[in-house]
Protein backbone atom coordinates (compact mmCIF):
# COMPACT_ATOMS: atom_id res chain seq x y z
CA UNK A 1 0.00 0.00 0.00
CA UNK A 2 1.27 3.52 -0.82
CA UNK A 3 0.03 7.31 -1.55
CA UNK A 4 -0.91 7.51 -5.24
CA UNK A 5 0.75 8.73 -8.01
CA UNK A 6 0.80 9.68 -11.53
CA UNK A 7 2.35 6.86 -12.87
CA UNK A 8 0.17 4.43 -11.36
CA UNK A 9 -2.63 5.79 -14.21
CA UNK A 10 -2.39 3.30 -16.67
CA UNK A 11 -2.41 0.51 -14.08
CA UNK A 12 -5.19 1.55 -12.52
CA UNK A 13 -6.84 2.10 -15.86
CA UNK A 14 -6.31 -1.91 -16.86
CA UNK A 15 -6.58 -3.57 -13.35
CA UNK A 16 -10.01 -1.99 -12.50
CA UNK A 17 -11.53 1.04 -13.66
CA UNK A 18 -12.38 0.27 -17.07
CA UNK A 19 -14.79 -2.31 -15.81
CA UNK A 20 -17.90 -2.19 -15.56
CA UNK A 21 -18.68 -5.11 -13.07
CA UNK A 22 -15.99 -3.25 -10.62
CA UNK A 23 -17.74 -0.38 -10.83
CA UNK A 24 -21.23 -0.88 -10.80
CA UNK A 25 -21.83 -0.25 -6.93
CA UNK A 26 -19.23 3.22 -7.16
CA UNK A 27 -20.07 6.75 -7.91
CA UNK A 28 -18.44 7.01 -10.79
CA UNK A 29 -19.15 5.64 -13.85
CA UNK A 30 -16.40 2.93 -15.65
CA UNK A 31 -13.27 4.90 -17.80
CA UNK A 32 -13.11 4.58 -21.06
CA UNK A 33 -9.98 5.79 -22.11
CA UNK A 34 -6.44 6.62 -20.05
CA UNK A 35 -7.36 10.33 -20.24
CA UNK A 36 -9.99 9.81 -17.71
CA UNK A 37 -7.87 8.03 -15.02
CA UNK A 38 -5.36 10.35 -15.29
CA UNK A 39 -8.07 13.31 -14.67
CA UNK A 40 -9.05 10.96 -11.39
CA UNK A 41 -5.17 10.24 -10.78
CA UNK A 42 -4.79 14.22 -10.35
CA UNK A 43 -7.97 14.48 -8.59
CA UNK A 44 -6.76 11.86 -6.01
CA UNK A 45 -3.18 13.50 -6.05
CA UNK A 46 -4.68 17.03 -4.77
CA UNK A 47 -7.21 15.68 -2.07
CA UNK A 48 -3.90 13.94 -0.69
CA UNK A 49 -2.36 17.29 -0.60
CA UNK A 50 -4.89 19.89 0.07
CA UNK A 51 -7.82 17.70 1.83
CA UNK A 52 -9.06 15.32 4.36
CA UNK A 53 -8.52 12.30 1.71
CA UNK A 54 -5.55 10.04 1.41
CA UNK A 55 -6.28 7.47 -1.24
CA UNK A 56 -3.97 4.81 -1.24
CA UNK A 57 -3.04 2.28 -3.72
CA UNK A 58 -2.21 -1.28 -3.09
CA UNK A 59 -0.53 -3.90 -4.43
CA UNK A 60 -0.79 -8.15 -4.02
CA UNK A 61 1.53 -9.21 -1.98
CA UNK A 62 2.61 -12.21 -3.88
CA UNK A 63 3.37 -9.30 -6.72
CA UNK A 64 4.62 -6.12 -5.52
CA UNK A 65 4.30 -4.69 -9.20
CA UNK A 66 0.38 -5.82 -9.95
CA UNK A 67 -1.69 -2.85 -8.68
CA UNK A 68 -5.44 -4.60 -7.64
CA UNK A 69 -7.22 -1.53 -6.03
CA UNK A 70 -7.29 1.48 -4.24
CA UNK A 71 -8.48 2.17 -0.36
CA UNK A 72 -9.83 5.93 0.21
CA UNK A 73 -9.88 7.28 3.99
CA UNK A 74 -11.17 10.50 5.08
CA UNK A 75 -10.76 12.29 7.89
CA UNK A 76 -13.07 14.57 9.64
CA UNK A 77 -12.75 15.97 12.87
CA UNK A 78 -13.13 12.65 15.34
CA UNK A 79 -13.94 10.23 12.56
CA UNK A 80 -12.72 8.32 9.23
CA UNK A 81 -14.35 7.16 6.68
CA UNK A 82 -13.94 4.17 4.17
CA UNK A 83 -14.30 3.38 0.08
CA UNK A 84 -12.84 1.28 -1.79
CA UNK A 85 -12.22 -0.40 -5.14
CA UNK A 86 -10.52 -3.95 -6.22
CA UNK A 87 -10.13 -5.12 -9.17
CA UNK A 88 -11.86 -7.87 -10.06
CA UNK A 89 -9.56 -10.67 -9.84
CA UNK A 90 -8.36 -9.70 -6.24
CA UNK A 91 -12.69 -10.54 -5.28
CA UNK A 92 -13.25 -13.14 -2.90
CA UNK A 93 -9.21 -13.48 -1.28
CA UNK A 94 -9.85 -11.66 1.80
CA UNK A 95 -7.58 -8.55 0.22
CA UNK A 96 -10.32 -6.41 1.48
CA UNK A 97 -10.74 -7.26 5.28
CA UNK A 98 -6.77 -7.25 5.52
CA UNK A 99 -6.55 -3.68 4.48
CA UNK A 100 -9.34 -2.42 6.01
CA UNK A 101 -8.50 -3.78 9.27
CA UNK A 102 -4.96 -2.46 9.14
CA UNK A 103 -6.51 1.14 7.98
CA UNK A 104 -9.12 0.80 11.23
CA UNK A 105 -6.22 0.00 13.32
CA UNK A 106 -3.92 2.26 12.04
CA UNK A 107 -6.98 4.69 12.85
CA UNK A 108 -7.44 4.25 16.11
CA UNK A 109 -3.78 4.43 17.01
CA UNK A 110 -4.96 8.13 16.78
CA UNK A 111 -5.28 9.52 20.08
CA UNK A 112 -8.24 11.93 18.64
CA UNK A 113 -9.93 9.18 16.05
CA UNK A 114 -12.98 7.66 17.64
CA UNK A 115 -15.02 6.25 14.95
CA UNK A 116 -14.23 4.40 11.41
CA UNK A 117 -17.18 4.02 9.73
CA UNK A 118 -18.14 3.53 5.96
CA UNK A 119 -21.30 2.57 3.66
CA UNK A 120 -22.09 0.55 0.57
CA UNK A 121 -25.46 -0.01 -2.09
CA UNK A 122 -27.71 -2.28 -0.26
CA UNK A 123 -27.04 -4.58 -3.13
CA UNK A 124 -23.15 -4.97 -2.55
CA UNK A 125 -23.44 -7.97 0.21
CA UNK A 126 -19.95 -8.69 -0.57
CA UNK A 127 -18.68 -5.19 0.78
CA UNK A 128 -21.14 -5.27 3.50
CA UNK A 129 -19.28 -8.26 4.57
CA UNK A 130 -16.11 -6.96 4.73
CA UNK A 131 -17.19 -4.00 6.84
CA UNK A 132 -18.44 -6.97 9.46
CA UNK A 133 -15.64 -8.87 9.27
CA UNK A 134 -13.28 -5.40 10.46
CA UNK A 135 -15.80 -5.40 13.66
CA UNK A 136 -18.05 -2.80 12.27
CA UNK A 137 -21.68 -2.45 12.98
CA UNK A 138 -24.52 -2.02 10.32
CA UNK A 139 -26.17 1.15 12.04
CA UNK A 140 -29.03 1.63 9.69
CA UNK A 141 -30.46 2.01 6.25
CA UNK A 142 -29.33 5.37 4.49
CA UNK A 143 -32.33 5.98 2.24
CA UNK A 144 -31.70 7.50 -0.75
CA UNK A 145 -28.09 7.95 0.40
CA UNK A 146 -25.94 7.74 -2.52
CA UNK A 147 -25.93 7.86 -6.42
CA UNK A 148 -24.64 4.84 -7.95
CA UNK A 149 -24.94 6.35 -11.71
CA UNK A 150 -24.03 2.53 -13.22
CA UNK A 151 -27.05 1.18 -11.22
CA UNK A 152 -29.32 3.58 -11.12
CA UNK A 153 -30.30 7.60 -11.86
CA UNK A 154 -31.28 8.04 -8.46
CA UNK A 155 -29.86 8.05 -5.46
CA UNK A 156 -29.87 4.91 -3.78
CA UNK A 157 -30.27 3.18 -0.32
CA UNK A 158 -27.36 1.97 1.48
CA UNK A 159 -26.17 0.66 4.49
CA UNK A 160 -24.19 2.49 6.91
CA UNK A 161 -21.67 0.79 9.23
CA UNK A 162 -19.03 2.32 11.79
CA UNK A 163 -16.71 0.87 14.29
CA UNK A 164 -16.42 3.05 17.94
CA UNK A 165 -13.37 3.19 20.13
Amino acid sequence: MRRIAPADASSILESYAADAAVTRHLTWRPHTNLDDTIEFVNAAIEEWETGPGFPLVVFARSDPGDLIGMFHPRAASSSVSYGYVLARRAWGLGCATEVMAWLVEHAFAHPRIFRAEAFCDVDNLASARVMEKVGMRQEGVMQRYCLHPNVSDVPRDCLMYARVK
